[in-house]
């Protein structure tokens, strides 16, 4: 992955706090029990790049999943890669967040357009744990059939 595409997929992730500054998050890690949920983040690739990225900084390894089906980057209850989260992650909209009524919804598709083109010449989005199906590494082909990320209030 170049270096451009992770600086813009930063940029983007900044981008998507800024825009859900505005809600709070009950810190429950609801939203990290993928099982429980029936939902899990979509990564791009570039955002897969950004966690192998991080947990190589960090001297860690991939972590396996989870016999549970939670999120395999929770630790205890909170996340264990807060800081590299994906976009998926950063936009749940939980139903016991607090803020303003009228969900940013013009915003996050607005993101999503920016992160498909960022990828516009190969690279499709996919479950988080579809990318274990791989070898873990940012190389892993995309699987077939994932087409974008899933917006608030949707479902797989």
């Amino acid at each position: 992955m170049d270096r451009r595409a992770l600086n813009e997929t930063r940029a983007l992730l900044s981008k998507a706090d800024a825009v859900y500054r505005p809600y709070s998050c009950p810190a429950s890690a609801e939203c990290c029990r993928l099982k429980d949920t029936g939902r899990q983040p979509w990564l791009w690739p570039s955002e897969w790049a950004l966690l192998m990225e991080h947990l190589k900084r960090e001297g860690r390894t991939l972590p396996p999943k989870r016999d549970d089906g939670a999120c395999p980057f929770l630790v205890g209850e909170r996340c264990g890669v807060y800081g590299a989260r994906p976009f998926g992650c950063r936009t749940y909209f939980c139903h016991r967040a607090a803020g303003p009524k009228r969900q940013p919804l013009e915003e996050t598709n607005a993101l999503l357009e920016r992160f498909a083109a960022l990828h516009a010449e190969g690279g499709e989005p996919k479950a988080l744990l579809d990318w274990y199906d791989g070898d873990g590494s940012s190389s892993a082909a995309p699987s077939s059939g994932a087409s974008r990320h899933l917006l608030p209030g949707e479902k797989e």
